[in-house]
């Protein structure tokens, strides 16, 4: 059963889950078709055509309701408009690691977390451990690649 919470994310995480939502949808006419085109070919219990199209079907079908249920409780926060000596949501932050390397993450959305680009979900370990710190606050969170100290250095609304 979905949860009426809300899912905040950025306007970027919105438009990209918009985009996903009308590929698939845009989708489901071919597979109807590979439907009926494998049900053509006569015995359905054999034929692997048939079962290999009803399944994607199945898949669009379940990631369509997924998506449409997370834009519909879609909360778009707009980081400029934010403000405050506090970490929060849609916040850029610039950390210095154990040995004084500057490392930079925006807290974001499950939906459009991506670390490589410097985008963390505030569910994650990470975000959690961020989220209401300030400036010079020291941080321990445990990653998947073991402990991992940070001093807050900067937090921007960009």
């Amino acid at each position: 059963m979905a949860s009426a919470e809300k899912i905040p994310m950025l306007a970027d995480g919105y438009d990209q889950l918009m985009k996903q939502l009308a590929s698939l949808k845009a989708e489901r006419p071919i597979i109807v078709d590979a439907i009926e085109e494998a049900r053509a070919h006569g015995d359905l219990s054999e034929n692997a055509e048939y079962h290999s199209a009803k399944e994607r079907q199945g898949q669009i079908e379940a990631t369509i309701a997924d998506l449409e249920d997370k834009l519909s409780r879609a909360q778009i926060i707009d980081p400029t408009t934010l403000s405050g000596d506090r970490i929060v949501f849609g916040a850029t932050v610039t950390l210095l690691d154990e040995d004084d390397n500057p490392v930079r993450y925006q807290i974001v959305g499950q939906a459009e977390a991506d670390a490589k680009v410097g985008r963390i979900s505030y569910n994650s370990p990470l975000g959690r451990a961020l989220i209401g710190r300030r400036v010079d606050d020291e941080i321990e969170v445990t990653v998947p690649s073991g402990d991992r100290w940070f001093s807050v250095s900067k937090i921007e609304f960009i």
